[in-house]
């Protein structure tokens, strides 16, 4: 059986989404995201511009401003409950892995 979309969400999905608690462009949504990791994540503009699509079809962000080419995003209360769904999957990977680690380092 197939995955629901946005089930699991990449890196990027995950930035994007956290950044997007605040009305931001695409420009300044590339820069927070590589500020925000120390430049560990970086998101190129074609897969930006196709990720803003998906999560505007999903609901999960919403248009707010088109200013000439520039248009503004901010996140929606779905796409918020996607993020603190994210989040908590990855504290539960995170706790896994120290529970793992705890019991190999246990004599």
């Amino acid at each position: 059986m197939p995955r629901e979309k946005f089930q699991t969400l990449t890196e990027q999905m995950y930035y994007i989404l956290l950044c997007l608690r605040e009305e931001r462009c695409g420009m300044d949504i590339m820069d927070w995201v590589s500020a925000c990791t120390g430049g560990r994540v970086r998101i190129g503009a074609g897969t930006l511009y196709n990720l803003l699509e998906q999560f505007c079809d999903a609901g999960m962000i919403v248009l707010t401003r088109i200013e000439g080419r520039r248009r503004s995003y901010r996140m929606t209360s779905k796409g918020a409950e996607a993020l603190q769904k994210e989040y908590e999957r990855l504290c539960c990977q995170a706790a896994d892995f120290r529970r793992v680690m705890e019991e190999e380092e246990t004599p």
